[in-house]
């Protein structure tokens, strides 16, 4: 064909670096993998048995495009308990299909063409696709180690221009594991209210947290009816295939997601919607033992690093720690495949996450206790050949 068949915006998104990598490891014999941000336990039983219960009892079918009432009135009470926060299951609350779908709703609702979103990076792969999928712009604002990569309010505020439609965070942090303390995230939403624009928050990790406090934004003085919160149940209840999550936001923003999301999801899967239910109702406990074993591994690993030479912030939340790698002579690309063939360890280049994230690999501790003590022997010996 003569004519330009494919979308620009299509053609000019980067691969994602992070599943680079593990399609590469997949072929691969004895692999440890710190790539993939996934955690190594199974749903919790009783959340399991509530899926299947959900498809005994033959609800097979459709659900409200804003998702099972009991499942919404369930999110907003728990939000209420931990943040104080206060939204209406009736119309404040979309179940979405993770949040990957969150994120595209967010953008495509909202986004003109050529409106600007700030996102301070390293970040998520998606977040500067998604904007760029809806018609905006992403505007990166780099994070630092030795500001333990909290994003600087004034470098967001240097980044403001009259096309800045909002501010987009994701703390707890992947792939840094930075929380964002109170202090950064009350001088972001004083640059919200100044220049009236709209906060977005993807805090799917906020149950996994150590040692510090998190901030639920939509819960700091005033922000509630300028923040679109993003949560679910993938990371802390470990039901990454389940795909289920979760906005909430005021109902002007949830309205216009339904409206999308009727014509391209029209409900999230039934079974994992009852399965959420189940565990917001009894999965505490299990949060609680996951997040024990996953401090116990982030203490090795942030231990390990710098021990090896490679510097290290220490992370707080989510699983994940960010070491910079440029003492071993080569870029985090180079690095990461260098690795792989010589060591069978799998980390994910730090430039897949912004150029704030060139010469840092991400390596994931949502892996066996074990099996992360014997990928941290084989990088040390991998430094020690190739740092010398």
């Amino acid at each position: 064909m003569t004519k330009e068949v494919l979308a620009r915006r299509v053609l000019e998104l980067k691969p994602s670096g992070i599943r680079k990598f593990f399609d590469i490891a997949a072929t691969m014999e004895d692999v440890i993998s710190l790539g993939i941000g996934e955690p190594d336990f199974t749903t919790p039983e009783p959340i399991i048995r509530a899926g299947v219960a959900s498809l005994q009892r033959g609800d097979t079918h459709y659900t409200s495009n804003h998702g099972i009432f009991a499942l919404r009135e369930a999110v907003a009470n728990h939000l209420q308990g931990l943040y104080g926060v206060t939204y209406n299951p009736d119309n404040e609350i979309i179940m979405t299909v993770g949040v990957s779908e969150a994120l595209y709703l967010t953008f495509t609702a909202l986004l003109n063409p050529g409106d600007e979103v700030i996102i301070p990076t390293p970040c998520f792969v998606s977040y500067q696709a998604e904007v760029s999928l809806a018609g905006g712009v992403p505007v990166e604002i780099p994070t630092r180690m030795e500001d333990a990569f909290e994003p600087c309010p004034e470098e967001i505020e240097k980044a403001i221009t009259p096309r800045t439609k909002a501010i987009f965070i994701g703390y707890p942090n992947n792939p840094t594991g930075a929380v964002a303390s109170r202090e950064t995230l009350l001088a972001i939403a004083a640059l919200a209210e100044k220049h009236d624009l709209l906060v977005i928050s993807d805090e799917i990790y906020d149950r996994l947290v150590y040692g510090r406090e998190h901030v639920c934004f939509a819960g700091l003085p005033g922000m509630a009816p300028r923040t679109i919160l993003m949560g679910g149940f993938s990371k802390a209840y470990a039901m990454t295939g389940w795909r289920i999550g979760y906005v909430a936001a005021p109902k002007e923003f949830v309205d216009a997601m339904v409206r999308i999301h009727q014509y391209t999801i029209m409900s999230a899967p039934t079974i994992s919607q009852y399965a959420a239910l189940e565990a917001l109702r009894s999965g505490e406990p299990y949060v609680q033992e996951m997040l024990a074993e996953y401090d116990r591994r982030r203490k090795l690993i942030f231990t390990r690093l710098n021990a090896m030479g490679l510097k290290t912030s220490e992370p707080h939340g989510a699983f994940y720690a960010f070491p910079d790698i440029r003492v071993s002579g080569m870029d985090d690309e180079v690095f990461a495949e260098t690795l792989l063939h010589e060591e069978h360890v799998a980390v994910v280049p730090g430039r897949s996450f912004g150029d704030a994230g060139i010469g840092f690999v991400r390596c994931s501790y949502a892996t066996e206790y074990h099996s992360l003590e014997i990928a941290l022997d084989r990088m040390e010996a991998f430094l020690k050949r190739h740092a010398g």
